[in-house]
């Protein structure tokens, strides 16, 4: 599973990168936001243009960057992105094919195009949406929580939403974010993981848990660690995929979860 660490800082998003990561996220989105988002404790960045210079300068791993959702000012958006560097733009917010079909234009190929859907709107036109040539689809469950006037962050993996929106996708895919096995709240991240195994995630992003969690730890060991966690998760048996889900749904519905043993991991690989 690729890993994508939201990140303008070039020696800490290379160390990550370098560890095994697949690429850092810079994040342009805010137009709005704020008040979107007014009290939900969610995180707002203020990445630049500069900021994406400076990262593109630092590692050689894929660079994404996030936009503001369509509007008169994409135009602008994707050609700084594209003069910065970027590999592959991620559009925000997306409601309608519309905005998708208009985006792809600007883009006219020069770079990869994703998309965020966390609207419910876009829920209802996954299907159509995914037929676009989109190099990424991932389901931002705090929007979309927000969008929904509900309080649940993940109840979109247990409802059936984040399923049927991974059903109509053929494209890389991807949903909420990963930090350190043992960390994780109000759901552990252990149990995320597996869900995001479940689904075939293809790719997920680090955030501002991982990055905290990290604090004093040491990228080359924790990353490779991380991923060793998931291909173990991939391995499983069917039973234990049906315990791992029941006690993610258990831990979404608000019953008390206490994680189980940790799943033996592969030694990791000496250095040279």
């Amino acid at each position: 599973m690729d890993l994508f660490l939201f990140s303008v800082h070039p020696t800490w998003g290379g160390e990550v990168v370098a560890a095994g990561a697949a690429g850092i996220i810079v994040d342009w989105e805010r137009r709005g936001k704020a008040r979107r988002q007014q009290g939900e404790g969610t995180q707002i960045n203020a990445d630049t243009v500069e900021d994406l210079v400076r990262m593109r300068a630092a590692t050689d791993g894929r660079l994404l960057c996030r936009i503001n959702g369509y509007g008169p000012w994409t135009a602008a958006e994707v050609e700084q992105a594209l003069d910065g560097g970027a590999d592959e733009l991620l559009l925000s917010m997306v409601r309608t094919t519309d905005e998708v079909d208009r985006t792809l234009d600007l883009v006219a190929g020069r770079c990869g195009l994703g998309i965020l859907v966390e609207t419910q709107d876009a829920v209802r036109r996954a299907a159509a949406l995914a037929a676009r040539p989109l190099s990424r689809v991932y389901v931002g469950l705090n929007d979309l929580r927000i969008d929904r006037r509900s309080t649940e962050l993940f109840r979109p993996l247990v409802d059936g939403t984040v399923d049927a929106v991974r059903a109509e996708s053929r494209q890389p895919f991807g949903v909420a974010g990963l930090t350190l096995p043992e960390g994780g709240d109000p759901v552990p991240a252990s149990l995320l993981a597996g869900e995001l195994v479940r689904l075939g995630a293809s790719f997920t992003f680090l955030r501002r848990a991982f990055t905290a969690d990290m604090a004093g730890r040491d990228p080359d060991v924790e990353v490779p660690r991380l991923l060793a966690a998931l291909e173990a998760l991939r391995r499983r048996d069917d039973a234990t995929r049906a315990r791992h889900r029941a006690a993610f749904v258990r831990a979404v519905v608000g019953e008390p979860v206490t994680p189980g043993p940790v799943v033996p991991l592969p030694p990791l690989p000496q250095s040279a």
